[in-house]
């Protein structure tokens, strides 16, 4: 969104509001005017008439409707749509039927409409036209900053002498070949004298003696041209190729900065005084006059229609002039106003007889058709050539010389990596196999596991002992113990013992106490070859052992339980190596991605930063007496900056803030407020979005 698309929309609603304050009544629909002609009493041929008028106005209602900026979502229409739109419109056609409409009583209304259908037609051409301007002069900059950065640097000087060698040198030969030919034409007309002069038939040459002859002669002619070129270009040789080059340079630049002071003038005639009328609340017509009252059958309803007339002309004369770079800034204004004035005064010629007000409309819409048609696409051309020629040069001049080097080593490099192919190709192969492995067993596996150990699945569980094997070493130890204290009673009660006595022992065994083993074992130590041979000592031994290992099992079992109730920290542990190598990864991409659009957004920062200061360069610069106020190319240059100023903002202020920006840019853009209060308006930008800007 620009100000251009601003512009045209305010301009299209004044015309639509301008339609609803005038007091004319409104226009018969078809059915009416067919219905109103029977009833008078018309003939079949004025009914036919009728019909065809009927069709004519439902014809210029859509082509109004279509040109209106509320019509589609693209309030900017294309230059052959407008075209076509109008050409489907004949005006000339309607000549005729002109004295049936008066008739019929609705001249007013039919006039009106073909006047808001020029004025939306005039509106759409303004907004192409401003779009083409604005679009042409803000890439002028960079170039102008190409050639800024080659003057301002040695370096850059001569690498844009090595760029433009080979041009220099191609316009050297073609100077070389054009300057040999016209010798040689000339040499073969004083042949031609001296050969008719003197025939001499009896000696004839052979065609090799006569073409190494003619060789020779176009030889020593390029000999003698390139040696006149060497006198001609002695001056130029005193001068170092540097100084060639920024003269060079410096033409160029000059030649865009005029280009940009043109289209900038341009830009700010149309914007200044094009289609400039306002309508009040009570209808009147405010206008660099004054204020002209535009009810029914008073002056300004004819103001606005002249206003519109004018501003035709302008636009056409803008378009036929504002490349012309052989004038200065202050002709071509001139020159723009004087061929308004006269236009102007040879259309009031055309209008004074009554019967010529259609012919006035058809002719407007002719021209405007010739501006979309014509003058448009021959000032686009014309602006383009004149780029090229003072731009800076083409992508394939300024890198040649790599692209030469390239071409030049592109056989070794394509030998060395055909040579190395296979080193290669494995190499690629096996990083591609590390990173799959890498992800299916570092993983992926070990999130599976996770996963089990979540949803307690068996398979992943982590234990370092068997279920059962506790259990069966305990029993095996009771039984021992209970058979020990059987077969050896002294060492409990000293007679048999009794279920309740063999319950006693399995519960303390269970507890951990052994002590019918324990004593066995300490008697037979006082004894212990004698418990020995009785084989009671070794058979309490081996008790013992049993014991230790139900010990050592139990010890296990208590480790066991704790490694399950943190089996999900030690599967996080273990994916954690994994998944920081993977973050570490992903936020490398992301990084580039990041600190790609951090880049961007900082520069986009310093581009409006930049922009600001050149908008502030514009208005506290301004050379400019005219009450205060910018001159029309100072207005352009700073609607451009203003329009790059807004696409950037778009991107960095968040909405309702942007929304905000756009209210302290309208009020910039108005020169009517001043030099002064623009210049507050830049400072008040400055610091109330310094924290989006800098």
């Amino acid at each position: 969104m620009s100000f251009v698309l601003d512009q045209v929309r305010r301009i299209d609603s004044q015309l639509d509001r301008l339609q609803l304050l005038a007091s004319t009544p409104r226009p018969t629909s078809p059915e009416e005017s067919v219905g109103a002609g029977r009833e008078s009493g018309f003939s079949r041929t004025e009914d036919v008439q009728l019909q065809r008028i009927s069709s004519q106005l439902s014809r210029l209602q859509s082509t109004v409707k279509s040109l209106s900026t509320t019509s589609s979502a693209r309030a900017l229409l294309e230059p052959h749509r407008i075209s076509h739109l109008l050409s489907h419109v004949d005006l000339l056609s309607l000549e005729d039927d002109t004295e049936q409409v008066a008739e019929n009583g609705s001249d007013d209304s039919y006039e009106e409409l073909q006047w808001l259908l020029i004025g939306k037609a005039a509106v759409q051409t303004y907004g192409v036209i401003l779009n083409t301007l604005l679009e042409q002069t803000i890439p002028l900059s960079d170039e102008i900053w190409y050639w800024d950065e080659v003057l301002g640097s040695y370096q850059y000087t001569a690498l844009y002498s090595i760029q433009t060698a080979p041009l220099r040198l191609w316009d050297w030969s073609k100077c070389i070949y054009a300057d040999s030919r016209t010798r040689l034409r000339l040499l073969r007309e004083r042949e031609d004298e001296t050969s008719a002069a003197e025939v001499d038939t009896s000696s004839v040459e052979p065609i090799s003696r006569s073409l190494i002859r003619r060789w020779n002669q176009f030889y020593g002619l390029v000999r003698e041209s390139i040696h006149a070129r060497s006198v001609v270009d002695i001056r130029r040789r005193v001068v170092s190729p540097f100084a060639l080059s920024r003269a060079e340079a410096r033409s160029k630049q000059q030649g865009l900065k005029k280009l940009r002071e043109m289209s900038a003038s341009g830009l700010g005639v149309l914007m200044d005084e094009c289609l400039r009328f306002d309508v009040d609340e009570e209808g009147s017509i405010s206008t660099k006059g004054g204020n002209v009252m535009s009810g029914a059958g008073d002056p300004g309803r004819e103001e606005w229609k002249s206003i519109v007339e004018k501003s035709v002309t302008l636009m056409e004369t803008v378009m036929r002039n504002v490349t012309r770079l052989d004038v200065g800034l202050a002709e071509f204004e001139d020159a723009v106003f004087a061929s308004v004035e006269d236009e102007s005064a040879i259309v009031e010629q055309s209008i004074i007889s009554e019967d010529r007000r259609i012919s006035r409309q058809a002719i407007l819409v002719r021209r405007i058709q010739l501006i979309l048609d014509m003058h448009v696409p021959r000032q686009v051309l014309e602006f383009r050539k004149l780029a090229r020629r003072y731009g800076r040069p083409p992508v394939l001049i300024r890198y040649w010389l790599p692209v030469a080097a390239t071409l030049l080593f592109s056989g070794t490099l394509l030998r060395i990596v055909t040579n190395r192919k296979a080193a290669i190709t494995t190499w690629l192969r096996e990083v591609g196999e590390t990173v799959v492995d890498f992800w299916a067993n570092w993983v992926v596996e070990p999130l599976k596991k996770l996963i089990g150990t979540i949803r307690h699945d068996e398979a992943s569980e982590v234990a370092l002992m068997s279920k059962e094997s506790l259990n069966v070493d305990r029993a095996s130890l009771e039984r021992m113990v209970v058979q020990f204290a059987i077969d050896n009673p002294e060492v409990v009660s000293g007679s048999s013992l009794s279920e309740a006595d063999i319950a006693v022992i399995r519960e303390k065994v269970r507890q951990g106490d052994l002590t019918p083993v324990l004593r066995a074992y300490e008697r037979d130590l006082r004894k212990p070859i004698v418990g020995t041979i009785r084989g009671d000592l070794i058979r309490a031994l081996l008790i013992q052992i049993q014991k230790t290992k139900v010990d050592v099992e139990v010890a296990i079992s208590g480790i066991d339980s704790l490694l399950k109730s943190q089996q999900l920290v030690f599967g996080f542990v273990g994916l954690t190596p994994s998944i920081l190598v993977c973050l570490a990864v992903a936020r490398w991409l992301s990084g580039l991605s990041s600190n790609r659009k951090g880049l961007e957004r900082g520069n986009r920062q310093g581009h409006m930063l930049r922009l600001l200061r050149n908008v502030d360069r514009i208005v506290a610069g301004s050379t400019s007496a005219n009450n205060g106020v910018l001159s029309y190319k100072e207005h352009g240059l700073l609607l451009c900056q203003v329009h790059e100023l807004r696409q950037h903002a778009k991107r960095i202020l968040p909405g309702e803030i942007y929304r905000e920006f756009l209210e302290d840019i309208h009020e910039l853009e108005d020169i009517r407020i001043g030099v002064d209060k623009q210049l507050r308006v830049v400072e008040r930008i400055r610091w109330a979005y310094a924290r989006w800007i800098r």
